[in-house]
């Protein structure tokens, strides 16, 4: 398990350079006393590992950028890549605050080691587009949700795909999210793309997205609350966390109303990892809510996880799944 004692510690990301796994994680400090305020101070930390579970912390990632900046409230969620020529890739959401609200865009920093980061000259590369996503004008969504970015290449070698933390534009509120969609053909320049699902399917938005193939099986994960689901969803008795879904392919389409719940809200931001031991698939999230309903913060050891034919099981009996 990883927490600092001075710290909360919540979304993260991992990184495997052949010899150690890599921790980008988020935090904030606790003199802040309310943990709803860690967003808006969040800073990317780093740590290694060469087991999962024991780790060391190293030299802070990314911090936000002096204003006027896409990332001048917060650096929050991404993803890290390695480009063909050795270059690390770390995509990460920046957050801004506009009179509006808060709106996200996408970014990246670049290192040769994975310690020593670059921001691009070029950034944001990427924003909500109103053609196929909305935005903060539309006034449905407490912000201009458009993070979180998972980068991975194309199966067939064409480029890089990147899903995105999105909400559609049609529908009601509560019932917008969907899995955004961007390619590149180099990490550097993208081109938004129409969203890979379709709006209507029980969630407000879709956090901390990763798509995986375990067990032959393509398979979505991300993270959603109660709080930001349908009302219909909310009725059936979910009560939200980490959250599976089948998937026809790495790039779907995918079934996000057949989504299960493959642990309670008291793990969140789930990331499927290979143990380097043994080839396995394992699964790390943090700790979200205690057993008095508050905010607890950091990220769990790893939790061997398997695909059944339908759904993602969490095998530890002390994980209560649905």
């Amino acid at each position: 398990m990883f927490t600092l004692p001075e710290s909360w510690v919540w979304d993260f990301w991992l990184a495997d350079d052949g010899e150690q796994h890599h921790l980008f994680f988020l935090y904030a400090s606790r003199a802040l006393h309310e943990p709803d305020r860690r967003h808006y101070r969040a800073s990317i930390g780093h740590a290694v590992s060469s087991d999962l579970q024991d780790w060391t912390r190293v030299p802070d990632a990314l911090v936000r950028s002096d204003a006027p900046a896409f990332d001048d409230l917060a650096t929050w969620t991404g993803s890290v890549v390695r480009h063909p020529d050795g270059t690390w890739f770390l995509f990460y959401t920046g957050a801004t605050l506009t009179p509006e609200g808060n709106v996200q865009t996408i970014g990246y920093a670049t290192s040769d080691d994975l310690l020593t980061w670059h921001k691009s000259p070029t950034n944001p590369v990427l924003r909500a587009d109103g053609e196929w996503y909305e935005v903060l004008a539309d006034g449905q969504w407490h912000d201009e949700a458009f993070r979180d970015p998972w980068v991975f290449p194309d199966p067939d070698g064409d480029g890089w795909h990147m899903l995105v933390t999105a909400r559609g534009r049609t529908g009601p509120a509560d019932d917008r999210g969907v899995v955004g969609h961007a390619w590149s053909p180099d990490l550097r320049t993208w081109e938004l793309r129409p969203p890979l699902s379709e709006p209507g399917q029980g969630f407000g938005q879709l956090e901390v997205m990763q798509v995986e193939v375990v067990d032959g099986a393509p398979v979505l994960l991300f993270s959603c609350l109660a709080t930001d689901m349908s009302a219909a969803a909310v009725a059936t008795g979910a009560t939200g966390g980490v959250w599976a879904a089948p998937a026809a392919s790495l790039l779907g389409p995918y079934d996000v109303a057949d989504a299960h719940q493959a642990t309670d809200d008291t793990l969140y931001s789930g990331r499927l990892v290979r143990r380097r031991s043994d080839g396995e698939w394992v699964l790390l999230a943090f700790h979200h809510s205690g057993a008095d309903g508050g905010f607890v913060g950091g990220v769990s050891d790893p939790l061997p996880v398997r695909w059944d034919g339908r759904r993602l099981d969490v095998l530890d009996p002390a994980v209560r799944s649905r």
